[in-house]
């Protein structure tokens, strides 16, 4: 298997946190994060497929709903612990580390280099964009299939939108408050795990860069999905 196709994203510090969203995005706090790379889509089903026939698990909720289960739409349905099992699926046949990002490596790599910016694209809104009207203005019932438009600075696609995507972190909403400056990881310990980007589902489709969200790790929502870094050994998760 081919692995996935990533992109370079610097090593760097940044403004992590948004003074203008809600409280869990404050205090906004300068971090560092260690070069790594990000996968340019998030999986896919096609991607998926693989995984499934390989690894002889069941196939998450949902996979046979013809609303979500295009080839190159993304996969969803997963729970959090899908998505780290197809992580150590997918380094085991590939030979690297792949894993789920952490919040602070979502940021930074949605933000593309443009330190403050609210949206992936800068700080217009999202219903004053022709693409946002041409994907989103319509009847959706569910994710587009990934690229579609063209990537963010850093080469990366439909971060900000499409469906939430699982991060590493367990998820607190005081965290930013105590975070450490370097590579955070997110708390030790919590109930819910962090999730990053926009859903088809919402009323506005995109989320801003900092905008946060969380749910428990085992639950199967129809616009979840992931995508996965490579950023040497994995985590402990």
């Amino acid at each position: 298997m081919d692995p996935p196709v990533c992109a370079a994203i610097p090593a760097g510090s940044f403004l992590m946190g948004c003074e203008q969203g809600r409280d869990e995005e404050k205090p906004v706090h300068r971090v560092w994060v260690d070069a790594f790379e990000m996968a340019v889509h998030q999986v896919r089903n096609r991607d998926f497929a693989r995984f499934l026939d390989n690894a002889g698990r069941a196939a998450p909720p949902q996979w046979t709903d013809p609303a979500l289960n295009h080839p190159d739409q993304p996969v969803v349905s997963v729970s959090w612990f899908d998505a780290v099992a197809y992580c150590r699926w997918l380094s085991e046949v590939c030979g690297s580390a792949y894993r789920l990002p952490t919040e602070a490596e979502w940021e930074r790599a949605a933000l593309g280099g443009r330190e403050g910016s609210l949206w992936v694209w800068g700080d217009e809104p999202p219903q004053s964009r022709p693409e946002y009207l041409r994907r989103w203005s319509g009847p959706v019932n569910g994710p587009r299939p990934v690229a579609e438009e063209a990537p963010n600075p850093y080469g990366v696609f439909d971060l900000g939108e499409n469906v939430h995507e699982w991060c590493a972190d367990f998820y607190s909403k005081d965290y930013y408050a105590h975070s450490p400056e370097r590579n955070p990881r997110g708390p030790e310990s919590g109930e819910r795990r962090a999730s990053r980007g926009g859903s088809w589902r919402h009323h506005i489709k995109v989320t801003r860069c900092a905008a946060r969200s969380s749910i428990p790790p085992d639950f199967h929502y129809a616009d979840y999905g992931f995508r996965v870094v490579c950023a040497g050994p994995l985590l402990e998760l």
